[in-house]
């Protein structure tokens, strides 16, 4: 048996391809005519760009459009004159081959990525990763595929890029095992919407199996048994076909309202990055969105998206959430996150300095285009705007008169906004929990953002494999603080919902269920298990 990440539920027993990429060797050659080989380049680059048209045009039919999308920035990265260039550069300046010029290139890019600490956002270096070795196996005429696999297939790899995730055959294709990756990687985001079972992070399950070997997935315990006996054969196939059982019951839950077994209502709601994320939390009957993380609308990009940009993208998903409430995250930027057109001071701890509300109210130039955008959004549909990093009262109440600036701009302008938007915080520095009583009088709502609470009142990075077995969701002065902040909205009359990983986390909800919150919000490929758990409560 091999451990691993459970990336994707359930069970699959099938046999092992192997999928072993080629090793692409880079030499540092150098090269007389620099024109032919940025000319190599070029084609490679129009290769690559036509392969992943028609992987995105697969993908739409398979997964759908929002999950399709992830080949919007791979195809806008290979038009991207500012990455062709650097190579190009490299090429001439260097009088380097193509293929030297090209990893040198995207091994920056990617080394950005990987020095996040989002989680989400460090796995975007896969994607720079997979276009990059796509550009090269055009250069070298090393292109692999998947497409050769038989019936009941488990693909075993040290990874899988998301253009090897799209172009999997659902009906062959059962279930998949990859030596590296997190939950956030793309290849695992995307096993949850096909369905497939999926363990990530196994370390060298591909030095333990051989093409053609019987395997077990168990994607939910994160597990893999290579040639099982019979009779473990037998127990695997009872366990997965009560898991499909349990999955069609789980469906009849999507139109059913969350009542707790006392009688109390709960929202059950979605996290999304992107207006097209909304479809899978409106299919999985979603109450709410309960965290809309704008940061995403200002990545990928060269400058700052426009009023009007923003304003569509706000726009969108309050439509389609038809009336029920959306909470909006405002700039969420600085940290880990950071964009090429925005310069931020390099800092000793950028995770306790300058970025989220405290970056916005120093820069209102940026804030308020975001606000102004929400503002005019807001009479599509029920919108509720919330500001992070807050910890002190004084910041949000500034942060609410730039707000006020804005409807008064807005209002001479002869546009038109809603009187009705509530406006909170999210509560994810341990000051805010501590001082929530106070703060509960002038918020709307608090939205508690686990993620950093955690790492913030432990200590412990949740990154750092040194240290991450002190990041406990369940520690009593995790759940201390969040009881606190629950017992402090309600004492104020206020709602307190939750969107951070614990949310969703099955064995947190029932002791959320009891300390009273209101909301869960959580991915969409979640809610139908928290709702039943939350109704069982």
């Amino acid at each position: 048996m091999k451990k691993g990440i459970a990336a994707s539920k359930g069970y699959a027993i099938g046999k092992v391809f192997l999928k072993e990429d080629k090793e692409i060797k880079i030499t540092d050659k150098k090269v007389e005519n620099v024109q032919e080989e940025q000319a190599r380049f070029k084609k490679a680059l129009d290769a690559s760009e036509s392969q992943l048209k028609k992987i995105k045009e697969k993908a739409q039919r398979e997964v759908g459009a929002d999950k399709a999308a992830v080949f919007d920035s791979h195809i806008m990265l290979l038009g991207d004159p500012e990455f062709a260039g650097t190579v190009e550069n490299e090429i001439e300046n260097n009088s380097i081959n193509a293929e030297k010029a090209l990893s040198d290139v995207v091994k920056t890019y990617a080394a950005t990525f990987a020095a996040m600490e989002d989680e989400y956002l460090r796995e975007r270096g896969a994607d720079i990763k997979d276009v990059g070795h796509r550009i090269l196996a055009n250069l070298t005429g090393n292109i692999s595929s998947l497409d050769d696999v038989d019936k009941d297939t488990v693909i075993v790899a040290n990874d899988l890029t998301p253009s090897d995730t799209a172009q999997l055959d659902k009906n062959k294709v059962i279930a998949f095992l990859t030596n590296i990756g997190g939950r956030t990687s793309h290849s695992a985001i995307m096993s949850r919407t096909l369905e497939i079972p999926a363990v990530v992070g196994m370390k060298d399950i591909t030095s333990c199996v051989k093409n053609g070997d019987t395997i077990i997935v168990d994607g939910i315990e994160g597990t893999a048994i290579v040639n099982p006996d019979e009779s473990t054969i037998v127990e695997y196939e009872k366990k997965k076909e009560k898991y499909e059982e349990e999955k069609e019951q789980l469906k009849k839950l999507i139109n059913v309202e969350t009542v707790t077994k006392d009688g109390k209502r709960v929202l059950v709601a979605g996290n999304i990055g992107k207006p097209q994320d909304v479809d899978q939390v409106v299919a999985n009957g979603g109450d709410a969105i309960g965290l809309f993380r704008t940061e995403f609308l200002y990545m990928d990009r060269d400058d700052m998206p426009s009023e009007e940009e923003q304003f569509e993208s706000y726009k969108t998903v309050l439509q389609k959430m038809e009336g029920k409430p959306v909470v909006i995250r405002t700039l969420d930027i600085g940290g880990d996150k950071k964009l090429s057109y925005l310069p931020l001071p390099e800092e000793m701890n950028p995770f306790l300095g300058y970025r989220a509300i405290r970056l916005c109210l120093d820069r209102p130039d940026i804030f308020k285009v975001q606000l102004r955008a929400l503002l005019r959004a807001s009479i599509y549909g029920n919108l509720k705007i919330m500001f992070p990093m807050i910890s002190s009262l004084e910041e949000f109440l500034q942060a609410k008169d730039v707000i006020n600036e804005c409807k008064t701009e807005l209002k001479k302008e002869g546009k038109e906004y809603s009187d009705d938007i509530e406006t909170g915080i999210m509560v994810e520095i341990p000051a805010a929990a501590v001082n929530s009583e106070e703060l509960a009088k002038h918020v709307d709502f608090f939205s508690i953002g686990t993620n950093d609470l955690i790492q913030y009142t432990l200590a412990a990075d949740r990154m750092n494999e040194k240290v991450s077995y002190l990041y406990n969701p369940l520690h009593p002065a995790v759940l201390g603080l969040i009881k606190l902040t629950i017992a402090s909205a309600h004492k104020a009359g206020k709602w307190c919902g939750m969107c951070g990983e614990m949310a969703g986390d099955e064995k947190a909800i029932p002791i959320l269920v009891e300390y009273g919150l209101d909301e869960f919000s959580m991915s969409a490929s979640s809610m139908l298990k928290a709702k039943q758990l939350i109704m069982q409560k």
